[in-house]
């Protein structure tokens, strides 16, 4: 018998309480279809030891919400992972640097298509009124360099002041004008193959895709091949084994393609617009079971 263990946020947090359950739930009946059995952990009862993991065939940070409000845990919790060696896909590296946004500037400097950025240490008022002129638009996005799920994030005109800023380092954007007409498009990959594509789009007066939000996902049967190409670059760029991968594209102001996101830590799979609910995604997982 097999034994999977799904990381989840910790139970008593109100933040995921009525969420996490759901979607650890569908993986495992994913998983359940291709006979392979699967449990659930809190990551933060694994930050400073891994005893609870060790034994596990197969670690999945899958539902392990709620890192970026509590990132110097889940920073400490990757580096136990990874000197105690837990069978974790994707593996403990990939979690850490890619729950911070920066990795995005490295790949924006190996040739992969990014939004413009300014980084900053901590957004202040008078550097988002400079990017406006820096950028040559009208309208802003400020996030946090850390976040998930949209939070902290604003969409700012010109003239409008910041009223909070991120918490840290943060990045500055222009808005993204295709986001609001054509969406974002995420494209899934397991064990380095594409599986299926979702178009996401906001609901009307909302800027923001997620389902929290109103976000509106309908499967995408044949997307761009363009598209797939640049997920396909963005993967290779990745050094360390990848187990499952999101990634996010939005069309920029010329309608390049450009990477919003690469989504290697908690991706929803959306396996319900998956061929065959997520043959693919229990493939890979089996196939990395028997080597």
């Amino acid at each position: 018998m097999t034994d999977i263990v799904i990381l989840t946020p910790n139970p008593d947090d109100p933040s995921f309480a009525g969420q996490w359950p759901q979607v650890r739930d569908r993986l495992v009946s994913a998983l359940a279809t291709g006979g392979l059995a699967a449990r659930s952990e809190a990551w933060t009862d694994h930050i400073d030891r891994a005893d609870g993991l060790a034994s596990a065939d197969l670690v999945m940070p899958l539902v392990a919400w709620g890192y970026h409000r509590d990132h110097a845990r889940w920073m400490r919790a990757c580096a136990t992972w990874q000197a105690v060696a837990v069978r974790m896909l994707n593996p403990p590296s990939v979690l850490g640097w890619n729950s911070d946004k920066s990795y995005l500037e490295r790949l924006g400097a190996a040739g992969i298509p990014i939004p413009r950025t300014i980084w900053s240490a901590q957004i202040t008022p008078e550097e988002v009124a400079a990017a406006f002129d820096a950028f040559g638009t009208d309208e802003l996005v400020v996030k946090p360099r850390v976040s998930g799920g949209g939070w902290q994030t604003t969409r700012l005109a010109r003239g409008e002041a910041l009223s909070e800023a991120p918490d840290g380092p943060g990045l500055i954007q222009p808005f993204i004008t295709a986001l609001e007409t054509e969406g974002e498009l995420s494209l899934l990959f397991f064990g380095g193959r594409f599986s299926h594509a979702v178009r996401k789009r906001p609901r009307d007066g909302e800027f923001r895709i997620q389902q929290q939000f109103g976000g509106l996902y309908a499967p995408e049967p044949e997307p761009d091949p363009v598209a797939v190409a640049l997920a396909g670059r963005v993967l290779a760029t990745v050094e360390e084994e990848l187990l499952y991968a999101r990634i996010d594209l939005a069309r920029g102001a010329g309608g390049q393609w450009l990477l919003m996101e690469a989504e290697l830590i908690e991706p929803d799979f959306y396996l319900n617009h998956a061929p065959n609910g997520g043959e693919a995604f229990v493939a890979a997982v089996a196939g990395r079971l028997n080597r």
